[in-house]
């Protein structure tokens, strides 16, 4: 059983892919697959997920995990797909992600904790992929608003959780609906931290990601009939916001 207050980097190099993973979950990287088909084969895949690029929920020994290919947006997209310009491992997506992930979770902060990624490098571009462990028994803000409107203290929860990471100075490089979590239980989670950092905190920051995140709700009720969110939903978000106001 891995001690939960512990995650320990340990790096493999196969070929031309490099993997990074948590010694204290993982026995070692050929337990690992990363590749849809292998998982398939395995059966190892469990559910999967759409957007911009496909999640696929997995179970390796009995551990339930989140397996994610980082993509592309934007106009770029249609041209270099998943490749990334090579600028050295330590600046890759996968391992940026992964190492502040590790760094959040052992700062108590509700994020998935990191398993493993992978970087696979073809002369001046790489590909890559991040497995985390699988927030079981979670949905995200925008499927639960898809069908319910969320109770006064609900958005407070949220408005918290977000300062509690802007505390410690995370500017979350894609805040929207999506990537907020919750549970039965109410607890509030935060995924997702590609091009996220963490730096002096600014009220600049503070702005852009909580106006992302309205942007990507005002999206929502735009596209979907019946969608619940309203101008006092986003009070009661500020007001739990404010509410964790500290001397920073």
């Amino acid at each position: 059983m891995s001690d939960s207050s512990i995650v320990e980097p340990r790096e493999a190099l196969l070929g031309h892919t490099r993997i990074l993973y948590d010694a204290t979950l993982v026995t070692g990287p050929q337990i690992l697959s990363f590749e849809p088909r292998e998982l398939i084969e395995r059966r190892a895949l469990v559910g999967e997920t759409g957007g911009r690029g496909r999640t696929y929920f997995i179970r390796i020994q009995g551990n339930d995990w989140v397996l994610r290919h980082y993509r592309r947006g934007g106009a770029i997209a249609p041209l270099l797909r998943d490749r990334y310009l090579w600028t050295g491992l330590e600046r890759t997506r996968a391992w940026l992600e992964w190492r502040l992930l590790r760094e959040l979770w052992l700062q108590g902060l509700p994020v998935p904790r990191p398993v493993a990624a992978r970087v696979s490098r073809t002369t001046l571009v790489y590909t890559a992929d991040l497995i985390t462990q699988r927030l079981v028994e979670t949905r995200s803000l925008a499927d639960m608003l898809k069908e319910n409107a969320l109770a006064h203290e609900q958005w407070q929860a949220i408005g918290s959780c977000i300062r509690r990471f802007h505390e410690v100075g995370v500017d979350h490089g894609d805040l929207n609906a999506h990537n907020i979590l919750l549970t039965p239980q109410d607890h509030v989670y935060l995924i997702d931290f590609d091009k996220s950092t963490v730096r002096r905190f600014t009220p600049t920051i503070e702005h852009r990601n909580l106006a992302r995140l309205r942007r990507s709700l005002n999206k929502l009720r735009s596209l979907c009939v019946g969608f619940h969110f309203s101008d006092s939903a986003w009070q009661a978000l500020c007001a739990g916001y404010d509410a964790g106001v500290s001397t920073r």
